[in-house]
This record gives C-alpha cells, sequence and structure tokens, in this order.
C-alpha cells in the first residue's frame, strides 16, 4: 500500500479522498492555486504545495506542475478526482513514465473512452446499444446541419472530449444548429483544449441513467448497480439517486451486464461509470463512459455499503477486487442534492462571494461532502459546487423526506445559491412519484425558478411562521428595560397577514411559553414553538410532526420566509394598518430596457456589435464567461448600439452595464 499520494483535485473532491486516505493511513499532498491557499482541503491535507495562478489553465491543468509537486513531496501516486485531469490519457502517461501511480484506468482505456466517436465504436463492437447519430467529427456546421437532416431533428451536438455538460448543445432547427456549432465548438475548446464535435439523435423525455463498474488489475469487473441523474439543468446533474426508482429487476441486469462488457472491452481497472440514456419503454442506448469517479458515488456508497475512493485506492496499488458480483445487493435508498452557489431566478447563471453564513443540517440518515467553510470565498475561476447533501433511507420516499426537511434547516447566506430551487423539486409531487426525465426542471418550471403564484401547501407553514415571528417580536419588545412601557399582545390577536402582497386574515393567540393558537380560514391549529428573535431557523412542532422555516428580517414587521423551497415576503398587521397598506402607491423599477446587463458576474469575453450599428432582436450581442460556462447575451429588441460601456477581458459585476441603445 502507498504511504503518500498526491491530490490533484481541490474542492470537496479533495477532501473525501482525504477522508479516505486517513482511514487506509495514507498521508496526503494537496496541491493548490493561488485562490485556494485559504481552502479547507489545503488545511486537512498532511502537506500542501502551491502551484500556480487562480485559473485552472495555469494550475490544476499544468501536468508538469503537478508532477513537481510528485516529486517534491515524494507522493507516490496520484488521485486526480473528478474533473481537470481526472480523464487526460497524456497526464497518466506522464505519471508512468516518472514512475508514478495514477489511480485510475490505463492510459489507453482513457484514450478510448475518452473519445466519444471512438468509445461509441468500440460499444457497438461489445454488443452494447447506442445511440443513432453522424459516425464521424463534424469538419463545419454545414456538415452538422447535413448530418441533422439525415438523423431528424431534435438533435444533439456534444464535444468529443466532453463531460460535465460542457461542449453540449440541443438543437430543434436548422439555426439552431449553426448557432450551436459555434458554441458547442467554442466551450470545448476552452474547456478541454478539443474543439472536434459529434451529433446524435436527442431522444425526448429520456431518463439518465447509469451504471457503477470496478475493475482490477487481475480481469475481475463488476457492477455496482445504477445511479438515476435525470433532474439535470444545462446538461448538469443536480440531484441524483440510487437505486433508480424507474428500472426493475430484469433491466437492472442487462444494463450491468452491458457495463461490465464494455469494461472488458477497454480492459478497464479502477471505478468508471457507464452513462446510458433510457426512453419511456426501458429502452437504454450508450452515451459515454466516464472514467474516473462520478460527483454522484456517495449514493452508490449508501446503497452498497462500500468505500469506492478506498477500493480505487486499493486496485492502483495491486490489490484483487474483495468481492464479486454474487457479494453485492442493495440496500434502502439514496438520494444526492448538489447545492451550488447560482441563481435559479437567473436562469441558475452562477454566483461569486462569500460565505457570510455556512450551516449545513446535520443528523440521522444524513451526509455531507464539502470543501468550503463559513467565511470561505466562492471565485469565479472554478466549478460552483459548494457541497453534495445525501439522505440515506430504508426506501426511496424515507430518503426523500429526510432530504428535504435537511434542505429546509440549510442555512447559506452570502451567495445566491440553488436550496430552495432544489427544496421545491424535492417536495414537488412528480419527484416523490419518481416520475422523472432530463426535461424535469424544463418542464415544471417552464417560465424559470419563482414563488408560486397561488397558495399552496408551504404557504400554509409560511403563515403559521410570519404571525409566530411578529408575536416573540411583540412579546420581547414588551419585556425590555428602558423603554417606554408596552402594551401585552392581545389574546386572540385580529391580524392580517400579507405573502407577497396577498392578504390573509388570522386570529393569533400565545401563553408567552411557545405553544399557539392560530385560527385562519375557519381552520383552528395548535401549535409549538420555542424561536427567539434573531435565530435563522425557526422550528414549528404541529401534531407531533417538526417543520423548519427560514426566517431573514428585512424592515420593522416585513420578513422573508422560506420553507418547501417556496420563498415569501410577509408583512404582519393590524387589520387598520393593512388597510391603509392597500392604498400606498407602489414604487416601480427603473426602465433598464435601453441596456444589456451582465446577468452574473464573470469574464467579458467578447463584444460582438460595435458603436452604431443595427441590431435585431436575438441577436448575439456578447459573450460572458464564468465558471467554465459560455453565455451568450442576445439583444431583446431591435434598436441601435449608442454608447459601449466594457471590453473584452473586463471582469463583469451581477448587472454590469455592457451596451447601451439609442
Amino acid at each position: 500500500m502507498f504511504k503518500k499520494i498526491l491530490i490533484a483535485n481541490r474542492g470537496e473532491i479533495a477532501c473525501r479522498i482525504i477522508e479516505s486516505a486517513r482511514r487506509m493511513g495514507i498521508g496526503t499532498v494537496a496541491v493548490y492555486s493561488e485562490a485556494d491557499a485559504e481552502a479547507l482541503f489545503v488545511r486537512e491535507a498532511d502537506e500542501a504545495l502551491p502551484i500556480g495562478p487562480a485559473p485552472s489553465r495555469e494550475s490544476y491543468l499544468r501536468i508538469e506542475l503537478i508532477l513537481e509537486a510528485c516529486k517534491k513531496s515524494g507522493a507516490e501516486a496520484v488521485h486526480p478526482g473528478y474533473g481537470f485531469l481526472s480523464e487526460n490519457a497524456e497526464f497518466a502517461r506522464a505519471l508512468e513514465q516518472e514512475g508514478i501511480v495514477f489511480i485510475g484506468p490505463s492510459a489507453e482505456a482513457i484514450a478510448a473512452m475518452g473519445d466519444k466517436i471512438r468509445s461509441k465504436e468500440i460499444a457497438r463492437s461489445a454488443g452494447v446499444a447506442t445511440v443513432p447519430g453522424h459516425p464521424g467529427v463534424l469538419a463545419d456546421a454545414e456538415e452538422a446541419l447535413a448530418a441533422a437532416r439525415a438523423i431528424g431533428f431534435p438533435v444533439m451536438l456534444k464535444a468529443s472530449a466532453g463531460g460535465g455538460g460542457k461542449g453540449m448543445r440541443i438543437a430543434l432547427n436548422e439555426s439552431e444548429v449553426r448557432e450551436g456549432f459555434r458554441a458547442a465548438q467554442s466551450e470545448a475548446r476552452s474547456s478541454f483544449g478539443d474543439e472536434r464535435l459529434f451529433i446524435e439523435k436527442y431522444i425526448e423525455n429520456p431518463r439518465h441513467i447509469e451504471i457503477q463498474v470496478l475493475g482490477d488489475g487481475f480481469g475481475n469487473i463488476i457492477h455496482l448497480f445504477e445511479r438515476e441523474c435525470s433532474i439535470q439543468r444545462r446538461h448538469q446533474k443536480i440531484i441524483e439517486e440510487a437505486p433508480s426508482p424507474f428500472l426493475d429487476a430484469e433491466t437492472r441486469e442487462e444494463m450491468g451486464q452491458e457495463a461490465v462488457a464494455l469494461a472488458r472491452a477497454v480492459g478497464y481497472r479502477s471505478a468508471g461509470t457507464v452513462e446510458f440514456i433510457v426512453d419511456q419503454n426501458r429502452r437504454f442506448y450508450f452515451v459515454e463512459m466516464n472514467t474516473r469517479l462520478q460527483v454522484e458515488h456517495p449514493v452508490t456508497e449508501c446503497v452498497t455499503g462500500l468505500d469506492l475512493v478506498a477500493l480505487q485506492i486499493g486496485i492502483a496499488a495491486g490489490q484483487r477486487l474483495p468481492l464479486a458480483q454474487s457479494d453485492l445487493s442493495l440496500k434502502g435508498s439514496a438520494i444526492e442534492a448538489r447545492i451550488y452557489a447560482e441563481d435559479p431566478g437567473r436562469h441558475f447563471l452562477p454566483s461569486i462571494g462569500r460565505l457570510q453564513r455556512y450551516r449545513p443540517p446535520r443528523g440521522e440518515g444524513l451526509r455531507l461532502d464539502d470543501g468550503v467553510i463559513e467565511g470561505g470565498e466562492i471565485t469565479l475561476y472554478y466549478d460552483p459546487m459548494i457541497a453534495k447533501l445525501i439522505a440515506y433511507g430504508e426506501d426511496r420516499e424515507s430518503a426523500r423526506q429526510r432530504l428535504s426537511q435537511a434542505l429546509d434547516r440549510f442555512l447559506l447566506e452570502g451567495v445566491e445559491n440553488n436550496i430552495a430551487f432544489l427544496a421545491r423539486v424535492v417536495a414537488s409531487e412528480r419527484f416523490a412519484k419518481g416520475a422523472l426525465s432530463t426535461d424535469f426542471i424544463a418542464e415544471e418550471f417552464p417560465f424559470g425558478f419563482a414563488a408560486p403564484s397561488g397558495f399552496v401547501e408551504a404557504d400554509r407553514m409560511i403563515l403559521f411562521a410570519a404571525l409566530i415571528v411578529y408575536r416573540r417580536l411583540r412579546e420581547r419588545e414588551a419585556s425590555l428595560q428602558g423603554r417606554l412601557p408596552q402594551p401585552a399582545p392581545a389574546n386572540p390577536e385580529q391580524l392580517i397577514v400579507l405573502l407577497d402582497g396577498k392578504a390573509f386574515a388570522a386570529s393569533l393567540s400565545g401563553d408567552g411559553r411557545g405553544v399557539y393558537k392560530i385560527e385562519s380560514e375557519g381552520e383552528a391549529f395548535a401549535l409549538k414553538s420555542l424561536w427567539r428573535p434573531g435565530e435563522p431557523l425557526l422550528e414549528i412542532e404541529r401534531e407531533g410532526k417538526s417543520f423548519a422555516i427560514q426566517v431573514e428580517r428585512l424592515l420593522e414587521s416585513s420578513f422573508r420566509l422560506t420553507h418547501k423551497g417556496v420563498a415569501r415576503r410577509a408583512q404582519v398587521l393590524s387589520p387598520r394598518a393593512a388597510e391603509l397598506s392597500a392604498l400606498m402607491p407602489e414604487k416601480k423599477a427603473a426602465d433598464s430596457s435601453r441596456l444589456l446587463l451582465s446577468p452574473m458576474p464573470g469574464l467579458l469575453r467578447a463584444v460582438l456589435a460595435s458603436l452604431g450599428q443595427e441590431v435585431k432582436a436575438g441577436e448575439a450581442l456578447a459573450i460572458v464567461e464564468a465558471m467554465k460556462m459560455e453565455n451568450v447575451l442576445s439583444a431583446e429588441r431591435d434598436g441601435v448600439i449608442a454608447k459601449i460601456h466594457a471590453q473584452p477581458g473586463d471582469s463583469l459585476a451581477v448587472d454590469q452595464v455592457i451596451l447601451e441603445f439609442a
């Protein structure tokens, strides 16, 4: 076994590898960029070495710098994690030439499966079904267009060296093929240094289901069942689970056998994942093989009881797999939610900033994989994932309920994040039924993520929370010394609760010891809460069940309350005050229709329009890059460019003006 390994990665996966290595008695070496000098993984590792500036192409993607760190530290092996150099065959070869073990598959297997075109040829030879598509690399947009016509719309453009949703575009028509080709090629070049693209049929209403495989250096290959990864945005997974609620035992076995056959065809060693698209009739098609550990590996660990990182390390050290296929069985269900620094209300555009508050939930059946601490900074240089919250239960519904409750209790402030969005998805009826597809988000949130317009189930608890917060603040004010005497709150008190401006009448009574009686819409509710003013989380006990509502005070009697992914601005008023409030004029938002604003913090890569140019609605005006994603900003109306406020290379803040129309 190795005495010391170097981790060629950062963030939560670096922390995860350190955790397994520590249990195995193996020393760890972290490498870090200038932006990560104070990061948690740097503190957790036994040793840490700097490797360059913040941009990954100048640090984490520099093979020679990783090799130099290995030699300097005396590390015998390198674990690449995922992303960066984890699927780079050249990196694996360079390590081998220096006598350093790569904790992963052979360079040949990485090259074979990393080329999405060649991997499909190998899959077909191994008897694995593949998605219909064009047989080779596309020379240009015109060839892509011809291929799309032959295959039939919709089609998917993909980077041959791609992964993680980068370099992918769905095209529904010919104009989208042309634009998608340019964008996918540019993104692939930026992310992988390889701009080759291919095209295939886009399967409508598909599920994304993958099989985890493990192989050792002695020809033993097994599969660890499946993970369902259908909940995605921008082709990137955000919720994963094991097992899939869709597969039956027969399909599970067939997919497992085909995944093992593909792995055997390339002499696979280490952990890897064979990804499939599955249609509504459980017909499955090979998409790609990821020759590395997956972000979502914890759900497999939960349902199998295995440590995939430890198994990877053991295999790399020359050990045989300690178990056979017949030794494996599924136990329970696990669901993982990826916590991202992004704004769901702005089409999931990335957010940056400092974590002013970071209080993840803890408890039975919960696991948290993260690499951040309160006060840490989320920068624009790397992937925006903050943490992974995993819930495990004896069945899917218990895991779902546990995850839903945990998301309600996850406190994160300082950056925009997707916690409320994840909570809404997990609490939704469709997710509860397991009716998933990769189109789930587009179908369930066709107009983007916003508070529901009508009264929904979560609103009742938000209404209760608003009244309890109001009463507790009144009780505290009445008890403060040195103030003019305050009248004790009346019992019962007739009040009006405004939720996003919509009025609800309620009667509130309290005993001063945390027991409340609320009457609203002809119903009476007995509740208990020991919330204290200033606490960001309000717990309510109702009929033996506990509910959590996040509380943010805005003004004297105005709060932002969040529960099950529903966020409301709440205000509690007397009936007379509510009557007068309705007469107040609404403040109109400033007119920004003449401005092109950056919807996210990022780097302005290009300005595609010039001063005085006439542009049409839908015409591309600028390209902003943030967290490895390229975003094209288009004109919302016809107009003439009157002023250019920013230049290529500028760092942009959210809502910073780029262009101005006449």
